[in-house]
């Protein structure tokens, strides 16, 4: 019984500390290197997308508290009271705890995860606004807009002999790395 008390007490401690600390220090962004602000869990994963690992600590907490919490409950019945009995089912139940926790967890970060960034793929063809003139063989800048949100990119036009200004509306012809291609629209 008294590993079930240790287990429940280090799970739970584990969690208010996380809660403080992430609290008190998470919502300052000293010493961070600035990107789109999100945070994501830290775990060993095998997708290189964001979110929460089966070894991650949070999700460790749980499986640790779940099986102190139920070997504690099962130590009390008559049936369930030997160790022998108690302790598979207590692995069990932190299993399934600790499963419906990460299942949870994925299914919010799933839903909420989103991205600035525009496909690429399917700005082919898109009409944009010229923000800064391209010069003859140089780099302007154009604006457009994607599933509702404007962005700009750097620019140059297709065939590189002529020169448009600031307002002149032009059509997407590629994408090369970070460099559209555009063309001036009839």
């Amino acid at each position: 019984m008294l590993i079930y008390i240790i287990c429940l007490g280090v799970g739970l401690v584990f969690t208010l500390i996380s809660a403080f600390f992430g609290h008190v220090f998470g919502g300052g962004h000293e010493g961070h290197v600035d990107g789109s602000g999100g945070h994501a869990e830290a775990g060993v994963d095998s997708s290189d997308m964001p979110g929460v690992s089966v070894l991650s600590p949070t999700i460790i907490a749980s499986f640790v508290t779940a099986f102190g919490g139920f070997g504690i409950i099962l130590s009390q019945f008559p049936a369930t009271k030997a160790p022998i009995i108690s302790a598979p089912l207590s692995v069990l139940g932190g299993f399934v705890i600790a499963g419906t926790v990460l299942l949870l967890l994925r299914s919010l970060f799933s839903h909420t995860q989103s991205s600035s960034e525009s496909k690429v793929a399917s700005l082919a063809g898109m009409t944009a606004t010229i923000i800064s003139p391209i010069p003859v063989n140089g780099v302007g800048e154009i604006a457009y807009v994607q599933a509702g949100s404007r962005y700009t990119a750097p620019a140059r036009l297709e065939d590189g002999t002529t020169a448009l200004g600031n307002g002149k509306l032009v059509r997407i012809t590629r994408v090369v790395g970070s460099q559209f291609y555009v063309a001036p629209t009839e």
